[in-house]
């Protein structure tokens, strides 16, 4: 890879890194080819990214952004798993570290603050952005659902009363 194609990596992984809202720092010595296609196909799956790239080349690319901090963490074979979501990155991890013991969690960063592994795995413990929307809709409808049965219901009974009435007469 020559000067060029460094910078390009650099810039391009800045710029992706600038718009996450979180980064997670992995170790992954040992994983094959296929366990690590695996894994980004699940991070792309849930809407994250994971790459691998040199340590020096990674802090360069964390420099001048809010994840800055995690430069220290990256030593030895490690990669990145970043997302827009605040939780999708650190979810796929952590539930990839579990079934694989060659990836582990390291650390990562949630905006301006660092997280240790304990973090990061209560991260991953959270609902995604999208399970989250739902749920507040859910609570949002759920008063105006409830009304609407309260004051229909009187309206049924009604019906129901006069109907009965009808048949009674009708048999008469």
């Amino acid at each position: 890879m020559d000067r060029t194609q460094k910078k390009e990596l650099v810039d391009s992984l800045h710029g992706k890194i600038k718009e996450a809202a979180v980064v997670v720092v992995t170790k992954q010595a040992g994983l094959t080819v296929a366990e690590v296609t695996e894994l980004r196909r699940n991070m792309r799956a849930a809407g994250a990214s994971f790459k691998v790239a040199k340590n020096r080349l990674t802090r360069r690319a964390l420099d001048g952004t809010s994840y800055a901090h995690l430069g220290a963490s990256l030593k030895g074979p490690t990669a990145i798993a970043y997302s827009t979501d605040p939780v999708a990155a650190a979810k796929v991890a952590v539930a990839f570290a579990a079934k694989n013991e060659k990836l582990t969690i390291v650390a990562g960063g949630l905006g301006e603050r660092a997280l240790d592994v304990a973090a990061v795995k209560a991260l991953a413990t959270l609902p995604s952005l999208p399970e989250m929307r739902a749920k507040f809709l859910g609570l949002l409808n759920a008063p105006a659902t409830r009304l609407a049965t309260v004051l229909r219901a009187p309206a049924a009974q009604t019906a129901r009363v006069i109907g009965a009435y009808a048949k009674k007469q009708g048999a008469a």
